[in-house]
């Protein structure tokens, strides 16, 4: 405020000084033209001295208009100066706040620099992970493809059991059936026996023992053989 106080003092006296120089310039002017006899007569110097005089005053309003007008703009840049001072001092204020608005950001940067190096570490790890999940995947894979083919051999296995007990149960009948048809015939055998023991007559039946007992009949050996191929059928069965 003081240095825009006196520059404008300063330019106010200089323009001062210049019209104070140009109206003392003038006034030499006139007096030396109206001094000098040979130039003219004295009416006319008289003439040119109110023209002269005319022209001095027209001169002093000129300047004193010019002065107001000077004042004018003076007081105009004196207030464009204030006006500049403050907005300076606003731009000044703003510009502090940038930089410290700056210094924030310069921080922040920093802090997610920091942020960035983790995210890459952790990035690093989860890639390694999924290196070593996709392993672990290839292998269980492998594991299934195994157990697979297992359970298809099971199953073919297991099929082919099924088709040997079935045909173990369809021995089994035929060997009940046989076991059946054996016991049948026995219990036939066995009845036309007793019944040819009871046609023997008593006096008879000794010799027919002791004979049955030294030699073999055809009827001795029946149930023999009956007991013989039902015992073969239970040890199928």
């Amino acid at each position: 405020m003081a240095a825009a106080s006196k520059s404008s003092q300063m330019v106010k006296n200089v323009v001062l000084a210049l019209l104070t120089l140009w109206s003392l310039i003038s006034l030499v002017v006139i007096v030396v033209w109206a001094t000098s006899p040979d130039l003219k007569g004295s009416a006319a110097c008289r003439a040119e001295l109110q023209e002269a005089k005319e022209k001095m005053e027209a001169a002093k309003v000129v300047w004193s208009k010019n002065k107001v007008a000077l004042e004018e703009k003076l007081e105009v840049a004196r207030e464009e100066q204030l006006h500049q001072s403050a907005e300076i001092l606003r731009l000044v204020g703003r510009l502090g706040a940038t930089n410290a608005t700056l210094e924030e950001c310069r921080q922040e940067k920093v802090v997610l620099n920091g942020n960035i190096s983790v995210l890459h570490e952790r990035v690093e790890q989860l890639r390694q992970t999924e290196a070593n999940h996709t392993a672990r995947i290839g292998l269980q894979e492998e594991h299934i493809e195994t157990l697979q083919q297992n359970l298809t051999q099971a199953g073919h296995r297991a099929e082919s059991l099924s088709s040997l007990k079935a045909a173990a149960e369809n021995h089994m009948q035929a060997a009940q059936s046989e076991t059946s048809a054996c016991n049948s015939r026995k219990e036939f055998l066995q009845k036309q026996l007793q019944k040819c023991k009871d046609g023997v007559p008593e006096a008879t039946r000794e010799p027919q023992k002791t004979d049955l007992s030294s030699s073999t009949s055809p009827l001795s050996g029946i149930p023999a053989l009956t007991l013989l191929t039902c015992s073969s059928l239970l040890l199928m069965t």
